[in-house]
């Protein structure tokens, strides 16, 4: 059995790169940036206006003029007009091109306008409302760098400078697997002895959410089936992730299964609570992963946003922000163990706060929908007194 640093490490160890693909901007979101963005002109590309109004020569009204004649009108999506004369100014609209001979925009609410002359009634300050050519980027300028995902904002970024195709991380192609004969289907009805299987449409939500897609299937306690099975997806996948079946139960046939198809069991029994029995293997030919998960409920839950994310965010290359937050009560440490303890967080007077969720046991699957992230407590700090700072990963 190896500390839950230890494992933590090994897991890290084997991020793995899996290449870049392309796809549609509408399909983007979520995914992982394979290439710097860049911009393809200046942003903005042109002297914009920011407020409806008159552009005029400032020259002209430090030289004394208040008044002046409205040469043409500018709206946004146009050309602009070019200026005859400084004693002229041009309307002209929010998102217009400013002409090339005026530097500063006046607002309508600082005008009088009759029989086609503006009247200036307030002090303008040269430059004003004006957002100028090249302000925001310039042409060439890295806008979005590579492994960022995308959000609503890259989004918006992405098609401004003309990404109707875009390059990103390509996903691992993902298989989930539960197994034991006391699971059944969803749309069946329990006998007393069964329950309905819940873990792998908690992983394959939650693979989901990164937008990966991964295959779902269910196996049964049976070795040779087990083996058929898992042959088969360990050639054609590129990670395996088991849910239950790696205990040490008289039907926990997975890790004798998996050394007999030639994986490599790296990890297997770490002293953290809850996962104790998490596995983690790979297969040197197929160069295939498998993440082993203990079958309760919980273990499954902490385990898979624990090691998988942290292996995921290392393989695409994110940066991973190291969260902190304040305990809200005492949590008694215990020596050679790391406990992974669900918490609710919660934003206080600027402060975050951990409340560690009320469970009862590793098989509290309900108590998981108060949990934002799950606190760290290490198996050599003792005990971590109320307003202590103690590290999390977010699962919300």
């Amino acid at each position: 059995m190896i500390s839950f640093g230890d494992a933590y490490v090994e897991v890290l160890k084997h991020a793995q790169d899996y290449g870049n693909e392309i796809c549609t901007l509408a399909d983007a979101s979520g995914r992982i940036l394979g290439e710097d963005v860049l911009a393809d002109r200046d942003l903005p590309p042109y002297n914009r206006a920011t407020r409806d109004g008159i552009a005029i020569v400032y020259d002209a009204y430090e030289n004394g003029r208040r008044s002046f004649e409205i040469e043409a009108v500018v709206a946004a999506g146009v050309p602009t007009h070019s200026l005859s004369e400084s004693s002229f100014c041009v309307e002209i609209m929010t998102g217009g091109v400013v002409p090339y001979e005026t530097d500063t925009v006046i607002m309508y609410e600082h005008l009088e306008i009759e029989k086609g002359i503006a009247e200036i009634k307030q002090p303008p300050k040269k430059g004003q409302n004006i957002h100028s050519q090249g302000s925001d980027a310039g042409k060439g300028t890295v806008l979005i760098e590579k492994n960022t995902r995308i959000t609503a904002a890259e989004i918006g970024i992405l098609a401004a400078v003309g990404y109707d195709q875009v390059p990103v991380k390509r996903n691992p192609k993902i298989a989930v697997i539960s197994t034991g004969n006391e699971l059944i289907a969803i749309d069946e009805v329990p006998k007393k002895h069964q329950i309905r299987r819940s873990n792998a449409p908690t992983i394959v939500s939650a693979l989901e959410m990164m937008e990966i897609q991964p295959l779902s299937f269910h196996i049964r306690d049976d070795k040779d089936l087990l083996r058929q099975k898992l042959a088969y997806v360990i050639e054609e996948m590129d990670i395996l992730i088991l849910s239950g079946g790696i205990s040490k139960g008289k039907f926990d046939f997975l890790p004798q299964v998996l050394a007999e198809l030639g994986t490599d069991v790296l990890i297997h029994r770490v002293r953290q609570r809850p996962g104790k029995p998490f596995l983690f293997a790979s297969h040197p030919a197929h160069k295939t992963l498998i993440f082993g998960y203990p079958g309760n409920p919980v273990s499954t839950f902490v385990t898979h946003h624990i090691y998988f994310n942290a292996w995921f965010d290392r393989s695409m290359e994110l940066r991973r922000k190291n969260n902190f937050a304040q305990l809200t009560q005492e949590i008694n440490g215990v020596e050679g163990t790391t406990q992974l303890i669900p918490v609710s967080i919660e934003l206080s007077e600027g402060k975050l706060l951990a409340t560690p969720v009320p469970q009862n046991g590793s098989g509290d699957f309900i108590s998981l929908v108060n949990a934002d992230g799950i606190v760290i407590i290490d198996e050599h700090n003792g005990t971590y007194v109320e307003g202590q700072a103690a590290p999390y990963i977010k699962t919300r």
